[in-house]
C-alpha cells in the first residue's frame, strides 16, 4: 500500500548554506489495512516522509510508491487525483472558519463535482459516523479543539479513501480527547482503511498495540510490530474496543448507494463497491 524503497531525500541549501540530508536509505512497507505509527522528535525527518506519500515532494533517490503507483513518475497533471485517493488529518484542523461543519465536509465534495444529491447523504452519515451529526450547522469557532478534529476527521472519510494520513492529529487537543481520537482512527481501521499516523507522542503511541516505526536523523532507527493478541477469551471488554465495534458496524451498514465516486490517477471515474 505505501513502500519506500532505498529513499534518500536532500534539500538543496540556498546561498553559501549546506544541503540538508532529511532523509537517508529508507526502505519501508506500510502493508493494506495496516495501522502504523511514525514516531519521532521535531526534525527527525518525519515531515518529510509525509511529504514524500503526498508527493508534495519526491525523493532524491529511491522508489515511493504509494496504492500501486509510483510517485516519482507521475506527472503533475496526475497529482489531484492521486491526492483524492488519500483522507489527510492536519493539526491543525484546517477547517474554513465561514463555512458550518456541514458545508467543511460537503466542500471537499464538492470540488470533485460529486452530485449534491449525494453530497446530501453522505455528509450527514459521516458526520454522524464520528460523533457530531448534532453539530452540523456550528461553524468551526463554536467547536472545541476536539470537534473540530472530528470534523476534519469527517472531511477525510467523506470519499471513502483506502489510506487515511494523519499528520499529529492530537497535537492542539487536550489528552482525554487525544485518545478519543485515537480510538476513532483504530475503528476506523478495522474495517480495512490503512491508517498512518504521524505523531512525535511516543506515549499516545504506545497506549495502542500497533506497529511503531521511529526516525531518527532521516533513518528508520526502529521498526517494532504489534504484539501478537491474546485469545479472545482472554481478552476484557473495554470502552475503547466496544468504541471500535460500533464504528465498525456502522461503516459496514452503509448502504451501497452512500459509497461516492472515485477517481483513479488516469482521471476516470468509477463507484467504490
Amino acid at each position: 500500500m505505501i513502500r519506500l524503497e532505498g529513499v534518500k531525500k536532500v534539500y538543496e541549501g540556498i546561498g553559501k548554506s549546506p544541503d540538508i540530508l532529511a532523509l537517508n536509505d529508507v526502505n519501508l512497507h506500510i502493508k493494506k489495512g495496516e495501522f502504523a505509527f511514525v514516531l519521532g522528535h521535531s526534525g527527525a525527518g518525519k515531515s518529510t516522509f509525509l511529504k514524500l506519500i503526498l508527493r508534495e515532494e519526491v525523493a532524491t533517490e529511491g522508489q515511493v510508491i504509494v496504492n500501486g503507483l509510483n510517485l516519482n513518475k507521475m506527472r503533475q497533471r496526475q497529482i489531484p487525483y492521486f491526492r483524492r485517493q488519500l483522507g489527510v488529518v492536519f493539526q491543525d484542523f484546517r477547517l474554513i472558519p465561514t463555512m458550518t461543519a456541514y458545508e467543511n465536509v460537503a466542500f471537499a465534495m464538492r470540488v470533485t463535482n460529486i452530485p449534491e444529491r449525494q453530497i446530501k447523504r453522505r455528509v450527514p452519515y459521516v458526520l454522524n459516523l464520528v460523533g457530531l451529526g448534532s453539530k452540523a450547522y456550528s461553524l468551526p469557532q463554536e467547536l472545541s479543539g476536539g470537534e473540530q478534529q472530528r470534523i476534519a476527521l469527517a472531511r477525510a472519510l467523506v470519499h471513502s479513501p483506502p489510506i487515511i494520513i494523519a499528520d499529529e492529529p492530537t497535537g492542539n487537543i487536550d489528552p482525554e480527547l487525544s485518545i478519543e481520537i485515537m480510538e476513532l482512527l483504530q475503528a476506523i481501521n478495522t474495517v480495512g482503511t490503512t491508517v498512518v499516523v504521524v505523531t512525535h507522542e511516543r506515549d499516545l503511541a504506545m497506549r495502542f498495540n500497533k506497529r511503531i516505526i521511529t526516525i531518527d536523523h532521516g533513518e528508520v532507527v526502529k521498526d517494532t510490530p504489534p504484539k501478537p493478541r491474546r485469545p479472545a477469551g482472554q481478552v476484557q471488554q473495554t470502552a475503547a474496543a466496544a468504541s471500535n465495534r460500533r464504528a465498525q458496524e456502522s461503516l459496514r451498514r452503509q448502504p451501497a448507494q452512500h459509497r461516492p465516486h472515485t477517481v483513479t490517477a488516469a482521471g476516470r471515474e468509477g463507484r467504490q463497491g
